[in-house]
């Protein structure tokens, strides 16, 4: 089962290859929490300036594939650059108005991972969240 230092590890990882020219303004906390059904991760900032990315606790199990956990971190650090729940300036009103963290993602060549999400989320993660959850 996946831990908190593996999702520090894959943050690292990901930001190395989604957004490398973004500086870490402030310290960046990502963890396991919740088991929503809805809602994979998401992020925000704390009382003492940190930014907190919470990733959805039942993906630590090995069941679900690393695309899931990449993309959605991904999503994250996306909003993290456009300024929300982060020290950047915010560049956009709303966070997913005209699919703009998409864009950004598939402007950086990570388009693929779309297709492999939806399609894996289509297929299994409602069965394999009602068994995760039991």
């Amino acid at each position: 089962m996946r831990d908190d230092l593996w999702l520090r590890n894959r943050l690292d990882i990901v930001w190395d290859k989604i957004i490398p020219e973004v500086e870490r303004k402030n310290e960046v906390v990502i963890r396991f929490k919740g088991k929503w059904k809805n809602k994979f991760a998401h992020i925000k900032m704390l009382k003492n300036g940190s930014t907190e990315i919470a990733i959805n606790s039942l993906f630590r199990y090995p069941d679900i594939p690393d695309f899931i956990l990449e993309t959605t971190i991904a999503h994250e650090l996306i909003h993290y650059m456009h300024g929300f729940q982060s020290p950047y300036e915010q560049q956009f009103r709303h966070p997913h108005k005209g699919g703009i963290v998409d864009k950004e993602i598939k402007k950086r060549g990570y388009d693929f991972l779309f297709s492999l999400e939806r399609d894996w989320v289509r297929k299994n993660w409602f069965k394999l969240h009602s068994i995760l959850i039991s």
